[in-house]
């Protein structure tokens, strides 16, 4: 590959300059260059022919010792190591984006004087070929015709592909030299680099929020634009990142890949076995600044806070009525649609809240489980034994 880039770009080179010599300077060139008596391959310097009968071709000599590529000079090892290490010293001056060998950087360039005539009808991204257009469409297509042969997963790209196989190899080429954690794709050595660094080359041109990586900005940019290329081809719900859809279509499958290997519980997602397993562990990593009491989940701390601040985010937009949590904002509409969702199996009668039909059974049933402390009489519902 790299071969054929440098080829690439060698074609580009001579094919934008034109020199026509006359008959002496034709004369003068064979004067002062120097000739391969084996090939007959022709160098302007006596140095350059000196090192090629040094070095034929085929014979590489210098080779890495990471992954085992072979080349015949040491400026050519010393160039391809920058992919293992990660280091990209060739920046484009117009978007920013680095590069690890000085060719691919040259290439890179024509993407910015490239016009990009061919637009995706879906989501409006520009291409300057119609099969990289075709490429892209498979992503909304869902077509993902390249296959692992050993897990049998999908995918739209075959480079897609090749990088996954390293699950199944173990295979991790690209090391930082920082801290020497490896990575089996380059540009994931890229991204942690700026762990190290700190830096956010990419920056929103409508907020000014920063990302470390391009994907998270092109997301984060649909927050402002409202865009959701990615639709459900079951329910037609759309969504703004694929991994969002991913998730959504469990809904309609049932699919719940991840189980608990505690309880045997399953999950669709994998957060939600995260935050499952605290029950068996007795984990509460969010913990409140103000009293110091616990929870095992983030969105419960942020609701006890509102006990300390006063926050009722949640309005009713019939009587103006706010409420600290949302399910009590639920509850309280009730009153003003009439809906009762909640139906005793027995007698048939509705109610608006959950507590309210479990108090009612207990008429059905003969149960009591509200206690007088002064004279020990029971009661089926809490509020008669406070009226008395």
């Amino acid at each position: 590959m790299e071969n054929e880039l440098r080829d690439n770009e060698v074609n580009c080179n001579t094919q934008s300059l034109r020199i026509d010599f006359t008959e002496d300077e034709t004369e003068e060139e064979e004067k002062t260059s120097f000739h391969c008596d084996v090939c007959n391959k022709s160098f302007f310097l006596k140095d350059e022919q000196t090192m090629h009968k040094c070095f034929p071709a085929g014979e590489d000599l210098y080779r890495c010792d990471i992954c085992g590529k072979s080349f015949s000079e040491k400026v050519r090892l010393t160039t391809h190591k920058h992919i293992h290490a990660g280091v990209e010293p060739y920046r484009c001056n117009t978007c920013g984006k680095s590069f690890s060998q000085n060719h691919s950087l040259a290439i890179h360039k024509c993407i910015h004087i490239v016009v990009k005539s061919h637009h995706c009808d879906i989501c409006g991204k520009s291409f300057s070929g119609n099969s990289d257009l075709t490429t892209h469409k498979r992503i909304h297509a869902g077509d993902k015709q390249y296959q692992c042969d050993i897990c049998g997963k999908s995918f739209s790209h075959n480079h897609h592909l090749t990088t996954h196989n390293y699950i199944h190899t173990g295979e991790k080429p690209y090391h930082c030299d920082i801290c020497g954690k490896s990575f089996s794709q380059n540009h994931s050595l890229t991204t942690h680099k700026y762990i190290h660094t700190g830096e956010k080359p990419y920056q929103c041109d409508i907020c000014g929020k920063s990302f470390s990586q391009n994907h998270h900005l092109i997301t984060h940019k649909r927050i402002h634009t409202g865009e959701k290329p990615y639709p459900c081809n079951i329910c037609g719900k759309s969504f703004s990142q694929s991994y969002h859809l991913s998730k959504h279509k469990r809904i309609h499958t049932g699919e719940k890949p991840y189980h608990c290997d505690i309880c045997g519980k399953l999950f669709s997602r994998s957060n939600a076995l995260t935050n499952h397993k605290r029950i068996h562990t007795g984990e509460k990593p969010y913990h409140c600044d103000i009293c110091g009491k616990s929870f095992s989940l983030n969105h419960h701390l942020a609701k006890h806070k509102r006990i300390h601040t006063g926050g009722r985010p949640y309005h009713c937009d019939i009587c103006g009525k706010s409420f600290s949590q949302s399910d009590v904002l639920i509850k309280h509409k009730r009153v003003h649609t009439g809906e009762k969702p909640y139906v005793c199996d027995i007698c048939g009668k509705s109610f608006s809240q959950n507590h309210t039909l479990i108090s009612h059974k207990h008429i059905h049933t003969g149960e009591k489980p509200y206690h007088c402390d002064v004279c020990e009489k029971s009661f089926s519902q809490k509020s008669i034994r406070e009226d008395i």
